[in-house]
Order: C-alpha cells, then sequence, then structure tokens
C-alpha cells in the first residue's frame, strides 16, 4: 500500500454508510406513507359503511371516520374528513391528512376516498 492511500478506507466508509443510511431512511418513509394511506383508506370504509346503513346520514359516516382515525390513525396527521358529494342514493367519504416524516421539511399528503350506494326503501 503506498503511504498517500492511507485513510482512503475510513472515507470510503462513511460515504458508503451515508448511501446506506439515506436507503435506509427512503425505505421506512414509503413503509410510513403507504401505512398512512391503508388507514385513510380504511377510515373513510368505516364511515361509509357507517352512513349507508337505513336512517343514518353523512354525519353519521364522518363521525364514524372520525372516530376511527383517533383511535389508529396515529400516522395521519391533520386529518380532515368530508361527505362532500354524497346524495340521498350514495354516500362518498374523503380523508385527507398529512404523512408523518423522517425528513425536515418534507410534506406528504394523502387523500382516500369511498363510496357505496345507502340502504333505502325501493318500489319495485
Amino acid at each position: 500500500m503506498r503511504s498517500d492511500d492511507r485513510g482512503s478506507g475510513s472515507v470510503e466508509l462513511a460515504v458508503l454508510a451515508l448511501v446506506v443510511l439515506a436507503l435506509t431512511f427512503a425505505s421506512i418513509q414509503t413503509g410510513l406513507y403507504f401505512h398512512a394511506r391503508r388507514v385513510a383508506q380504511s377510515a373513510a370504509r368505516h364511515g361509509v359503511e357507517a352512513g349507508r346503513q337505513f336512517a343514518a346520514s353523512p354525519s353519521d359516516g364522518v363521525t364514524q371516520a372520525t372516530d376511527f382515525l383517533h383511535k389508529f390513525g396515529g400516522s395521519v396527521h391533520g386529518a380532515q374528513v368530508s361527505s362532500r358529494g354524497s346524495t340521498a342514493e350514495r354516500i362518498h367519504i374523503t380523508v385527507t391528512g398529512h404523512v408523518a416524516t423522517l425528513v425536515p421539511g418534507l410534506e406528504l399528503d394523502v387523500s382516500q376516498h369511498a363510496d357505496a350506494p345507502t340502504e333505502r326503501f325501493t318500489t319495485p
């Protein structure tokens, strides 16, 4: 080994450690994003199921989705639930919020919705 190459292994290891650390944080952040999407989707589905029942209203769906987020929505920050777009025949629940991030200054938003027909009596 030449004397001017001394310490180059330490520099290479430091650079490699930064790359490995960046890839690790990127994979963890990706997991947090998809988990937050799944939680928001589940909350919207719970809201739709509550709001589509006979004699229920879209506000019942919003309440159920909000309750779900309070129990399980730790990864969705600042979540907002809306029933905008609901009609007498269909219920539509939208859940929006921010994803928890590891990188300061990075803001990822999530928006998921679910809809279904409402239960009602019809005449043949």
